[in-house]
């Protein structure tokens, strides 16, 4: 046997397979990457309903009940465009190039960039506040951390360098580093991928209210591509549920003086103009971007935050969904919890997708997805060759 032949080249057809299978079961695991984020905190005029005067949902003027949110301060109201701060990923630690959000990622609205990692992994992010007067931290779920890296501060027993990345202040950089061991991604029963929160944790109730809270992303080990996708699964979307209550934002006071400089602060009225019934940061259907084919393989990541009135049931439309090996249409979501369900959408149209509770629909916390026929897909390709 020539020094090239292959080991298994004169073996008998069922030796050859188990060779085959020998070699397959101790090839070396997928390696582990060092994954490296630049996250800066920065300030945005968000609108959290850019249609208005328009209803999408309706194709209709809004009405009286949702101007309560959204009429400026004609009314003595902010409005629908509030001042807040939120994470912005950049492509180095110049921090001079936003990275470009591409359309896949559009949904994601206010939220933060999504962190990915796979188990074994080690996730760096470099965080720089880039806002004029409030300091800021990165505090991951479930992924492992030491003191160092938390985020958070309170009396822990920890001094001087572990304390750092409590505060970092307006200016100021500051590098985290997670790590992903087994128990931070999916447990046995798990899809490939769950998703878990990260939000700044210096006043966790006020920095949220803020704007600064986004996605984490871990997947088991091998099911991330060479190009960082999700094997098996078409799309993903990551959607948070929360009622941003900008009363408490950390930017109310800004808010006011440009918006509704006349008002109480105190007023009951505008207390409740300011409680903004959001997914994604948008209300009253204006999340764009949650767009799928029939028949793909579709991984929603559901996710809510904020007080006791943050008990939402997302509800689709149209399509109904797995979840934990059940057949789901609505999903339970507390504050802080995380979810991950599939859909394997195969009934085309624009479908309705909302928080169930009859408050939130109200007050707005509604979206529409699309699901387009597969038969577009069949033509266009026989039409041009291409997908």
């Amino acid at each position: 046997m020539s020094t090239f032949d292959p080991p298994f080249r004169f073996l008998p057809r069922p030796a050859l397979l188990l060779g085959a299978f020998i070699l397959l079961s101790f090839a070396p695991p997928s390696r582990a990457e060092l994954r490296t984020y630049y996250i800066a905190a920065e300030e945005v005029l968000w609108d959290y309903a850019p249609s208005y005067p328009v209803d999408p949902m309706h194709g209709t003027e809004f009405g009286d009940k949702e101007k309560v949110f959204l009429e400026g301060n004609e009314k003595d109201r902010i409005g629908h465009r509030y001042y807040k701060t939120h994470f912005v990923e950049y492509t180095d630690a110049a921090f001079a190039t936003p990275k470009p959000r591409g359309p896949e990622w559009l949904h994601l609205g206010l939220l933060g960039p999504v962190i990915r990692g796979s188990v074994g992994d080690t996730i760096k992010v470099v965080l720089k506040n880039k806002t004029d007067n409030l300091p800021v931290s990165l505090h991951p779920h479930g992924l492992f951390y030491r003191k160092n890296s938390e985020g958070t501060h309170y009396n822990d027993g920890t001094l001087g360098a572990d304390k750092a990345d409590d505060h970092v202040a307006p200016g100021q950089i500051y590098t985290y580093t997670w790590e992903v061991p087994e128990r931070a991604g999916p447990a046995p029963e798990d899809q490939s991928s769950i998703v878990w929160l990260y939000h700044s944790h210096v006043d966790e109730t006020a920095d949220t209210n803020t704007g600064l809270v986004g996605p984490i992303i871990i997947s088991r080990k091998g099911e991330l591509d060479a190009k960082g996708k999700l094997r098996g699964i078409d799309r993903e979307f990551v959607v948070l549920f929360s009622v941003f209550d900008e009363n408490k934002s950390l930017l109310l006071e800004k808010n006011m003086e440009e918006f509704a400089p006349r008002i109480d602060p105190d007023d009951a009225e505008f207390q409740e103009s300011n409680r903004m019934h959001a997914m994604n940061g948008y209300v009253y259907g204006n999340l764009p971007g949650l767009t799928m084919r029939e028949g793909e393989k579709v991984r929603w990541y559901q996710l809510a935050l904020g007080t006791e009135v943050d008990l939402h049931t997302p509800h689709w439309h149209g399509n109904t969904l797995t979840s934990d090996g059940h057949r789901i249409d609505v999903l339970n979501l507390l504050p802080a919890t995380h979810a991950t369900v599939d859909m394997t959408p195969d009934n085309p149209g624009v479908w309705m997708y909302h928080c169930h509770v009859n408050d939130h629909i109200e007050a707005g916390m509604m979206a529409a997805y699309t699901v387009l026929p597969k038969s577009d897909k069949v033509a266009a390709k026989g039409k041009t060759g291409k997908q």
